[in-house]
């Protein structure tokens, strides 16, 4: 039994060199890094303050005039009209105005959006009421988004003008 013991003691102690051995050459391999090789083939490093450019005062972006105040509406060439009120209190008066216009069909209608989708005269298009400084903006809008030039939105706008006047 003694022959046994001494031999694991033998074996035992000859691992313990060889992890020995192994830790002390082969952990610091790595840990090195780049400082182990030549000065031309390191990486180059950058100071911190060089990486980017200093953009403290450069970021700030003047104030422009027309930030202070919004822009008035644009006004379509075949006219528009403004109605003193709250955009909602005329968007309600120009449904009734509508209503009370022979031929006229309102296909939907949309306060959130201030506007009306009608049919007059054979033509299609949006009565817009939008919210100025003065009350609230009416006019007519084609499909594309552009103000109506159609001669029926324009003798609706001309009666609903006169309608809304009174």
């Amino acid at each position: 039994m003694r022959h046994s013991r001494s031999a694991v003691r033998a074996l035992s102690l000859a691992l313990l060199a060889v992890a020995t051995t192994v830790t002390a050459t082969g952990c610091h391999r790595g840990a090195r890094g780049d400082y182990a090789l030549a000065p031309e083939m390191r990486p180059l490093e950058v100071p911190p303050d060089l990486n980017l450019p200093n953009t403290a005062g450069a970021s700030q972006v003047p104030a422009l005039a027309s930030a202070a105040r919004p822009a008035p509406a644009a006004k379509p060439a075949q006219g528009g009209f403004t109605v003193p009120g709250s955009r909602d209190e005329v968007f309600g008066k120009v449904g009734d105005a509508l209503a009370a216009v022979d031929g006229v069909t309102i296909a939907s209608r949309a306060q959130l959006l201030g506007s009306y989708d009608v049919a007059y005269e054979g033509s299609n298009f949006l009565v817009r009421v939008v919210g100025v400084e003065a009350g609230a903006y009416v006019s007519a809008v084609d499909p594309r988004g552009l103000p109506a030039t159609d001669p029926a939105a324009i003798k609706l706008l001309e009666a609903l003008k006169a309608k809304l006047a009174q």
